[in-house]
């Protein structure tokens, strides 16, 4: 269908989607509902890597992926109960909002999006060749996404966003940060803070180096410095490249990302001894 109307604007929960719609800014000449097609709601683990169908819901997420705390606490920031029970992380691709607050998450986890066409052809793109810009992506108009993949790591995580409130807001800045025990390295990305998500470097391999430095790989009761981890927080803040807009000042939003990045390793680092601890109980 798609290929015979390469015009059509997918439609999956439409939380996004509607929105341009009722303020008159798409009036697309057909809409392909995609919301009940079952190979876009598989979730499946294999060969140590998870799929995720373009249209499985937040809902979902929230109920069936436990073990991906991050993803789990980014689908708990999308909008109200209801809306998470149609949006979808494919929207949040299709979109291509840098304020989408899954994208964060598929950065850290260097997340593969697949993407289809008719007679069965796919292609598969890292989540940095697939976002293009604001609400730019390398869909071409025959293609569907059909769902993203990525390897599971080993490790603690976090997904933090900023807002004017609580609940039911677009992210003034988000960040998610994930440690990988086996690579021993620390990804962090940020949302919100530039034209499309964006990984932060040289907070990265600062951090890395200061866990070694500190002894923390091999032991994780050694902890951070305080003054590592402020470091970090300003390389991270460092990588953000945002605007003034409506929802908050550039340098609000910079700010913020030093605080959440600082936070959330020390999270990430307490997650650490905690497992670890329960592990010694346990044996």
């Amino acid at each position: 269908m798609k290929a015979a109307r390469p015009s059509a604007v997918p439609i999956a929960g439409g939380t996004d989607l509607m929105v341009e719609v009722n303020f008159g800014r798409l009036r697309p000449e057909a809409f392909l509902d995609v919301s009940r097609l079952p190979e876009l709601q598989e979730i499946r683990r294999e060969n140590g890597h998870l799929f995720l169908g373009a249209a499985v819901t937040y809902d979902r997420i929230e109920h069936s992926l436990i073990d991906f705390p991050p993803l789990v606490q980014a689908s708990r920031s999308v909008g109200s109960p209801q809306i998470r029970r149609r949006a979808t992380v494919g929207g949040n691709l299709g979109t291509a909002s840098p304020a989408g607050d899954a994208l964060p998450v598929l950065a850290v986890y260097q997340a593969e999006i697949v993407v289809g066409r008719a007679g069965g052809a796919t292609r598969w793109l890292p989540w940095d060749e697939f976002l293009l810009g604001v609400k730019r992506t390398a869909l071409e108009p025959a293609e569907l996404i059909l769902g993203m993949r990525w390897p599971v790591l080993r490790g603690p995580g976090s997904f933090s966003k900023i807002g004017s409130r609580n609940a039911m807001v677009i992210a003034v800045a988000g960040l998610c940060l994930v440690i990988d025990e086996d690579a021993h390295a620390v990804r962090v990305a940020l949302g919100s803070v530039a034209p499309t998500v964006v990984r932060a470097p040289a907070a990265e391999a600062f951090a890395a180096r200061a866990l070694s430095d500190s002894g923390a790989w091999q032991d994780a009761a050694a902890g951070l410095p305080d003054q590592a981890a402020r470091e970090f927080g300003e390389l991270v803040q460092a990588a953000a490249a945002p605007i003034d807009d409506v929802r908050g000042a550039a340098a609000y939003r910079r700010h913020t990302c030093g605080v959440m990045a600082r936070r959330a390793l020390l999270w990430a680092l307490d997650d650490r001894r905690t497992a670890i601890a329960s592990e010694v109980i346990g044996c």
